[in-house]
């Protein structure tokens, strides 16, 4: 029955980025002309973005999750990259606040093309899948909350990784370089 129910997800992460919508060219650019990097999620989100955000410094970005004690000041020229499956996140909007205030470019990667956090965004990636907030069915899933989000958005993040790897020429062995080596 495991083994049915995670084909069965499967399934579903494959078809909601079958149908996931943003300009993939233009985040590659925005991403690779940006002075740093800062990326920012709630929750079980916020872990996906904390991946994206090691792998871009594994790839020799400068890329900082808000909130780390070691996360500097942002400015203009920078890039705020935000998960959120609502788009409603309370503290993610304040984030969106203060980067237009500054000048910051604004990725949001998100469920819900109708949202604060929607509307904000110089860059806007759909994913088309349930979030914890959907309490209406309209987008099915077996899994609950916004699962099917968070398992879309860890994928498309480490497919864009490696689209920048692609694009930057850079190789898995200078990834490996800034791995941390003191563990």
């Amino acid at each position: 029955m495991i083994r049915e129910l995670s084909i069965e997800m499967l399934e579903e992460v494959r078809s909601t980025l079958e149908n996931c919508c943003f300009e993939e060219e233009l985040l590659i650019e925005e991403i690779k002309k940006a002075d740093r990097i800062f990326v920012a999620g709630v929750g079980r989100t916020g872990y996906i973005m904390r991946c994206f955000s090691m792998r871009l410094m594994h790839a020799g970005f400068k890329s900082f999750m808000i909130g780390d004690t070691e996360t500097p000041g942002a400015g203009k020229g920078d890039l705020l990259i935000i998960g959120s499956g609502s788009g409603e996140t309370e503290s993610l909007k304040s984030y969106v606040r203060k980067a237009k205030k500054i000048s910051m470019r604004i990725v949001v990667l998100t469920a819900s093309d109708k949202s604060t956090l929607s509307d904000a965004a110089d860059i806007l990636c759909i994913l088309p899948a349930p979030n914890k907030t959907d309490i209406i069915d309209k987008k099915k899933s077996i899994q609950p909350m916004g699962a099917l989000f968070e398992q879309s958005l860890l994928v498309l993040l480490d497919a864009l990784v490696i689209r920048i790897m692609e694009e930057c020429g850079i190789s898995g062995e200078e990834m490996y370089r800034n791995h941390a080596n003191l563990e």
